[in-house]
């Protein structure tokens, strides 16, 4: 492969090099949460800058720890993980927003995802759609014991992942609704709990790469409380969902210490 950074070191697209990084990295999608997780590390940096991917890198319990944002889809998600993974990373939380789809995810709860719904592009060009896209058992259940220890409402199950926003909310209006709303309607009884737009590729991007991951969001809310007229709060405090990824973290950080 050609080498787009002429010898600098550096990953291309992420800015990121050996040293620059911990093992351990939570991703979330907006770069501007980037520096509101670095409060929870100690003595955080900013190490780079490049496009939609901010990075900054701490410690946690003495181990050094990163956050990188990866903007939204899976496109840069699986850049994201590849050039961390090259500069030394290991373990990766993806932490972000999601809708609600079963009537008892509400606005404020935290989903922890068991498996994702491959309705996106991305991994196809990594393994073929019958390979199931699921995280890291380890790094999940690390999110699950960080969920009960903060007392939070949270669900843990499958997701199902996407490449258009507005193809999810206006189904009817694109020249393939009768895909879209069809397709909705399976997930919707095979039990999906909630749609976003990353953990698909990530999942799959990272079981080919041998590094382990998993997914926690904050529910904004819930389209299909919405349709039936039932209460439907919104939620944009993102503080639970990354309370529980830095508690995941910690848990992998003592498990692999011991």
């Amino acid at each position: 492969m050609i080498d787009y950074t002429e010898g600098s070191g550096k990953q291309y697209h992420t800015g990121v090099g050996p040293g620059d990084i911990g093992e351990y990295v939570i991703l979330p999608g907006d770069p501007k949460r980037c520096a509101k997780i670095a409060e929870h590390f100690e003595n955080a940096k900013l190490v780079a800058d490049v496009r939609e991917f901010v990075t900054y890198t701490g410690t946690l319990d003495g181990v050094k720890v990163s956050v990188t944002s990866t903007g939204i889809g899976g496109p840069s998600a699986s850049i994201a993980i590849d050039e961390l993974t090259k500069a030394g990373a290991k373990t990766f939380i993806r932490v972000g927003t999601c809708g609600g789809m079963q009537e008892n995810v509400l606005g404020g709860d935290v989903v922890i995802a068991t498996g994702a719904v491959r309705m996106e592009g991305t991994s196809r060009e990594f393994a073929p759609i019958e390979y199931p896209a699921v995280p890291d058992f380890t790094a999940t259940n690390a999110l699950v014991t960080s969920a009960k220890k903060l007392g939070i409402r949270f669900h843990t199950g499958v997701v199902q992942c996407k490449d258009s926003f507005f193809g999810q909310h206006e189904p009817e209006i694109m020249p393939v609704s009768y895909e879209l709303e069809n397709k909705w309607q399976a997930w919707l009884r095979m039990g999906c709990l909630a749609s976003e737009m990353e953990s698909a590729a990530l999942f799959i991007a990272g079981s080919f790469l041998r590094v382990r991951v998993a997914s926690c969001f904050l529910v904004v809310a819930n389209q299909e409380r919405a349709k039936k007229g039932l209460p439907n709060q919104q939620a944009h405090d993102t503080e639970m969902a990354i309370k529980t990824a830095v508690g995941a973290i910690r848990e992998l950080i003592k498990q692999d210490k011991a």
